[in-house]
């Protein structure tokens, strides 16, 4: 069951190919993405300080970050994500389709 909101965060898709998509998402107070799941595992880096409420369909959870803060999650978990913030939020969000087309790529430690 997802939040009860009528307000959508705004996604900006700025890169969507074969390896990788990369979508920025701004959030007004109370904003949500709306009932997911995603196909691929990703990342997620804060552009703003603020709480993220995620909505797992059993529990939500307050996860207060900061800009700059950044984690990863598996493909295939259902969820929502409200700002709990009483401010706009931002994040970045990046879906690796094919980690394969990265394996040769320099600068990896």
């Amino acid at each position: 069951m997802a939040f009860q909101c009528t307000v959508p965060a705004v996604p900006t898709v700025q890169v969507d190919d074969a390896n990788i998509r990369i979508t920025r998402w701004d959030f007004a107070p109370g904003a949500v993405t709306g009932w997911h799941s995603h196909g691929w595992p990703y990342f997620v880096v804060l552009l703003t300080d603020g709480i993220l409420r995620i909505h797992d369909g059993k529990q939500v959870h307050d996860n207060h970050l900061v800009a700059g803060q950044s984690y990863m999650r598996q493909a295939g978990v259902e969820h929502d994500v409200m700002n709990g913030s009483d401010h706009p939020l931002s994040f970045i969000e990046i879906e690796v389709k094919n980690p394969a087309a990265f394996a040769g790529t320099p600068g990896r430690g």
